[in-house]
């Protein structure tokens, strides 16, 4: 879905939900349009739902931030121009945010314009009897959706938050407290992606414009994921966040996997066509923010529809592609890491001696590192100036979900029962099998695979802080030694106490 057919009245319903500033939005009329008299027929309701898509697109989350958390998970470099260019993603990285940092303050901004539009969404889409019973469930089913997904980024970078189910109005608590992840999970996170399952339909049902939407298969790898966070932190954090043991928990991901390998989702043949904007949407896709490339909106603006992830990875002075400002270089470790064979890397990264890109070689001199991502680049041919790129990020692949059984199984003590997942995923990238091993080195290969496999899409930070004892003997071993546990929750920034005296701050800042 590259939101086109009713981008305009999601610009005039982001007017009335978030009160856009931008110069051309001012030209709308600001009183023609109010939630009573918006949502009366069928039109209304897919551009309110289409609204409430459109902060993934922003730079706040997958149009930027949340992939530089490879950066913060020392996978890569922040690159760039040097100097203080990035300057808050280097201090992330190096573990020395403060509650100021301003990419922070995205992280916590992002989502919450999100939940506001589902929120309405599920307040007033419900009471519409103007729309037919099926389109009407998969409305609210995509907004269940995606307020799972909005909240779920929120709790793991910040723990608790404050937990907003409704359009908030004046009289109500406008400073609500944090609330503790476990009743996020339990009261917001899973039933809504339960509920999700429910009133989605399969994805393929979807056709022309409709095409990336949510569908039963995005909730139910979400959901899996979920549960393999909460499991996993139970484990090996020590943290309660449900009711359930931790095997349950475990169980859980497995029968959730399964249920999405019955709704027909396979591994792309090609491991690159997961990055090439003539594959987006196919049989590996779960779910992706979508792009359209094509734009008449700013660049830098909420409502650009062109990705910035080829724009801003780019070898920068290379015009390799259009932009190209140099950021998120792959480090020397992350490279070596690859095992011999592995045809993930040709695709991931460019380095001296690698395929050639767009029928250029690449000039290692042309970053920090001798590096530069490779995954995310669109030749000019498809998109031939800086703000043109229609590729979509992906939140969730089925290897994801085949790597997310493997760990469960693992976990659940069927080591060899997991090799099977792991090893379809190693096929692809042209690897043998693993066999054999105990559950100890299987837990360290699968989280090397994912590793390999997800790198740069925004995954490793959470690998990560679900492993605390893991994550920090590789911090520290990649020279990040001041790296404690207080470091996998960000700040709530001081912007948001600020304006909310009742938010407390997490430990360590």
């Amino acid at each position: 879905m590259k939101f086109k057919n009713h981008i305009y009245q999601v610009i005039l319903l982001t007017i009335l939900l978030a009160g856009c500033k931008s110069q051309f939005l001012n030209k709308a009329p600001l009183d023609s349009i109010n939630t009573a008299n918006f949502y009366q027929t069928k039109s209304d309701a897919i551009a309110a739902i289409n609204g409430a898509y459109q902060p993934l697109q922003w730079p706040k989350l997958y149009n930027m931030r949340m992939w530089t958390t490879d950066i913060m998970a020392g996978n890569s470099v922040t690159g760039g121009a040097g100097g203080t260019d990035g300057i808050e993603t280097k201090n992330e990285a190096n573990f020395v945010t403060k509650p100021s940092n301003p990419g922070v303050l995205d992280l916590w901004r992002g989502p919450w314009p999100g939940i506001l539009r589902a929120n309405t969404v599920l307040q007033k889409v419900s009471g519409m009897n103007t729309i037919e019973p099926t389109l009407k469930n998969r409305i609210l089913g995509e907004a269940h959706f995606l307020r799972a997904l909005y909240y779920f980024n929120l709790v793991r970078f910040f723990g608790a938050v404050p937990m907003i189910t409704k359009p908030q109005h004046p009289g109500d608590n406008l400073r609500p407290p944090r609330t503790k992840p476990s009743d996020i999970y339990n009261k917001v996170i899973i039933p809504d992606l339960k509920k999700a399952i429910q009133l989605l339909p399969a994805k393929s049902s979807y056709s022309g414009s409709d095409i990336g939407r949510a569908s039963k298969g995005s909730a139910t790898g979400l959901l899996a994921k979920v549960y393999l966070t909460i499991a996993n932190m139970q484990k090996f954090a020590g943290k309660k966040y449900d009711n359930q043991s931790t095997n349950s928990d475990y169980q859980q991901v497995v029968k959730l996997c399964d249920q999405v390998t019955q709704l027909g989702y396979k591994l792309d043949a090609n491991y690159a066509d997961n990055f090439n904007p003539n594959h987006e949407n196919d049989q590996e896709s779960l779910f992706s923010v979508q792009y359209y490339g094509k734009t008449s909106n700013s660049f830098w603006s909420n409502e650009n529809q062109s990705s910035w992830t080829s724009t801003f990875m780019g070898p920068r002075n290379s015009n390799m592609v259009a932009g190209a400002y140099g950021w998120d270089q792959p480090t020397q470790e992350f490279v070596n890491a690859y095992e011999k064979g592995d045809k993930r890397k040709d695709a991931t990264v460019l380095y001296k001696g690698g395929p050639s890109f767009g029928g250029m070689n690449y000039d290692p001199s042309w970053s920090n590192t001798g590096f530069n991502v490779r995954k995310f680049l669109v030749p000019k041919s498809i998109a031939p100036t800086y703000d043109s790129s229609p590729l979509n990020f992906n939140v969730l692949r089925y290897s994801d979900v085949l790597l997310m059984k493997a760990e469960a199984l693992n976990e659940l003590g069927q080591t060899s029962a997991s090799e099977t997942p792991l090893n379809e995923v190693r096929t692809r990238a042209g690897l043998s099998g693993v066999s054999g091993l105990n559950q100890s080195n299987m837990r360290l290969k699968i989280l090397h695979e994912r590793r390999m496999e997800l790198a740069f899409e925004g995954q490793r930070w959470f690998d990560l802080i679900s492993h605390p004892d893991y994550a920090l003997n590789f911090l520290h071993s990649i020279g990040r030694t001041n790296a404690t546990k207080n470091n996998f929750l960000l700040p709530i920034p001081q912007k948001a106490i600020d304006a909310n005296p009742n938010l407390t701050q997490n430990p360590g800042y």
